[in-house]
């Protein structure tokens, strides 16, 4: 089940882009809590307090329970509106849920046993094809990270969806095909006796290469002789 976090809040009773600057002056951020047919909030939130939550992993997938005049709401991180220049918060959308909500939501994929996976051990390359899978879940299902296990893998060898088994509940949105999430690929750096006789005979390769051309110069230098002896 996701981690529930705290924040604290206060009413704001105004909109519009006025209200909106001087919150931000007074170090808040202003957010507002929709969903569920219910009004809407307009709150302002500690800017300190949602710097410190937005620096940790998975803030769209925490569940957060907003404390707000004596009640709380339960609510998750929709979006989040950044400074263009500064990456400052501007503003945070909330949605309330019920129990039996579906959502989308996008889970980190962490990969584990590295040192232990023989294909790499070889010189091979984990190329991660996926590092988010979107699940549909319920907001209280929400796995943090989506874990898969090296251990064992050789160059070649490839890691599905289905290696991993989801909570109960919690399905991928594609549904359709065993998707790849990564793959122990070959190793792409070549090896110095490789580079060696790639020199090799890229100097060869040269070499005749400039020979040729300097055979077709002299002859066209002996073909101009011949044409200027005619004329004479």
């Amino acid at each position: 089940m996701a981690d529930v976090l705290s924040f604290s809040a206060e009413v704001r009773d105004r909109a519009g882009k006025g209200v909106a600057r001087a919150v931000r002056r007074s170090g808040k951020v202003p957010a507002v809590i929709y969903g569920e047919k219910m009004e809407t909030l307009l709150i302002n939130l500690d800017g300190k307090e949602l710097n410190r939550h937005l620096s940790e992993p998975g803030f769209f997938t925490h569940v957060f329970e907003v404390k707000l005049n004596g009640d709380s709401h339960q609510v998750l991180a929709r979006d989040v509106q950044l400074d263009p220049v500064s990456d400052r918060p501007l503003h945070v959308d909330f949605m309330r849920f019920a129990a039996n909500t579906q959502i989308t939501v996008e889970v980190p994929v962490v990969f584990l046993n590295e040192e232990e996976c023989p294909g790499i051990k070889r010189g091979g390359v984990l190329n991660v094809v996926r590092r988010e899978v979107e699940l549909l879940c319920s907001p209280t299902t929400i796995p943090q990270e989506l874990t898969f296990d090296l251990a064992g893998l050789d160059i070649g060898d490839s890691i599905h969806i289905s290696a991993i088994q989801l909570p109960e509940g919690v399905e991928p949105t594609v549904t359709d095909r065993d998707f790849t999430i990564a793959t122990i690929a070959a190793p792409t750096v070549q090896t110095e006796e490789e580079e060696a006789a790639e020199g090799e005979e890229g100097a060869a390769e040269e070499g005749a290469e400039a020979a040729e051309a300097a055979a077709e110069e002299g002859g066209e230098a002996s073909s101009e002789g011949e044409e200027g002896g005619d004329k004479e």
